[in-house]
């Protein structure tokens, strides 16, 4: 089954086509990124595997031409990798966000479109940019079946004491104000692939997925399911990211409004996109950065690190604590995958937990699938890449062909 894979944002839209024959039998057709949608000119890249990467500007003005121009890219005689558009059998979508809606994955229907409308209160900045992809593939290809794979469904099984706040019970049952969570397609992915690498029962298991990029978040999953993780209401919440602030005292929130006259808005902006790395450091947003500022005597780019390193160790032990245990430790996302001084400083002092940490295997490592504790240790420290695009085309396959 020919499987297009689209995850939709504001300005870009990125895009997958993958042959699925089962879950674990599959082959990249294609991959792509647009750019710059609904600025004066707009960016295609579009790239064949074992091949150099297309680009062409061209103006972008709404998702609807960028998917056109996206379909015509697989169609073409030489950049192509299909005959004909019939030759794709269903459409996956990413969907930030599923509220209480969604435990899993779902076909797409005017049922359904109707939820994620709803929860575009939630998700401003995504579920909108995520619906316009629907839409334009219901007008470029109505016949063909579409699926939502949510970032948030899999964070539906945390029990209400982890995912509700402590505020008056009315907003919750007013605006459904609760922990939701995020990167749920990765976490519930590296999980299982983890497993599989070391020979472990995903289903009688404790196990703590990192997953560190511009945008990191930590999981704590018991027995395959997740029992709690460190994004919350939005992805603002948890550990100190590129530009967010990660967790911070809402009472900073109301004297910042205060001593500054800032409105919410601003308020959301600095909290959302000048804090985190790019705040602490006053350099930039990107690790790789920060890590060689620190190295090169950069007190406030030592200080973002050394943050980012303490959170992880600290949401660490607190779901070793939730989960009553710990069998293994996953490392993914452009950090996780990437960077060895943030693995190994995340594992510093955890020996109490009986993680014994190969630093020499990880000094090695970047973007493979990799053990990185010894045979000895009680428990496992792995690596691995995660691929979201290959959840949400497993999930497209099965749900198209179930129905």
């Amino acid at each position: 089954m020919i499987i297009l894979v689209l995850n939709c944002g504001s300005s870009s839209l990125k895009y997958q086509v993958l042959d699925m024959k089962s879950d674990n039998d599959y082959s990249l057709l294609a991959k792509g990124l647009v750019e710059r949608i609904g600025e004066p000119m707009g960016i295609y890249n579009h790239q064949l595997p074992g091949k150099d990467k297309f680009s062409v500007e061209k103006p972008v003005p709404n998702h609807t031409v960028g998917i056109s121009k996206v379909l015509e890219l697989l169609t073409d005689k030489s950049l192509g990798v299909i005959s004909s558009l019939k030759e794709i059998e269903a459409v996956g979508h990413r969907v930030a966000h599923g509220g209480e809606y969604f435990s899993g994955s779902a076909a797409i229907d005017d049922e359904a479109i109707s939820k994620i409308e709803k929860c575009a209160e939630l998700a401003p900045l995504h579920n909108p940019a995520n619906l316009l992809g629907i839409r334009a593939v219901q007008s470029l290809m109505p016949e063909i079946p579409q699926v939502a794979v949510f970032d948030t469904s899999f964070h539906q099984t945390i029990p209400d004491y982890a995912y509700m706040y402590a505020i008056p019970y009315e907003y919750y049952q007013k605006y459904k104000i609760r922990r939701y969570g995020f990167h749920g397609t990765s976490h519930k992915y590296v999980a299982k692939k983890a497993c599989n690498l070391v020979g472990m029962d995903i289903s009688n298991s404790k196990i703590i997925t990192c997953h560190l990029g511009n945008g990191s978040s930590i999981t704590a999953i018991k027995n395959g399911r997740s029992i709690d993780t460190s994004m919350g209401f939005t992805p603002m919440e948890g550990l100190v990211m590129g530009t967010r602030s990660g967790s911070v005292d809402a009472g900073v929130v109301t004297f910042l409004e205060e001593k500054e006259k800032l409105s919410a808005a601003e308020i959301n902006t600095i909290l959302n996109k000048k804090s985190g790395l790019l705040g602490v450091s006053q350099a930039s947003s990107d690790m790789r950065d920060i890590e060689s500022g620190a190295g090169s005597g950069n007190a406030n780019a030592a200080l973002a690190q050394e943050m980012l390193f303490y959170g992880i160790r600290k949401f660490i032990g607190a779901y070793a604590a939730a989960m009553g245990g710990l069998d293994m430790i996953v490392f993914t996302g452009g950090i996780g995958e990437n960077s060895s001084t943030t693995r190994e400083q995340a594992c510093e002092e955890l020996e109490f937990l009986g993680v014994d940490f190969d630093k020499d295997v990880n000094r090695a490592v970047r973007g493979k699938d990799v053990i990185l504790s010894t045979p000895s240790s009680k428990v496992k420290v792995v690596a691995v890449t995660t691929n979201e695009e290959l959840v949400i085309a497993q999930d497209t396959m099965n749900i198209v062909k179930n129905k």
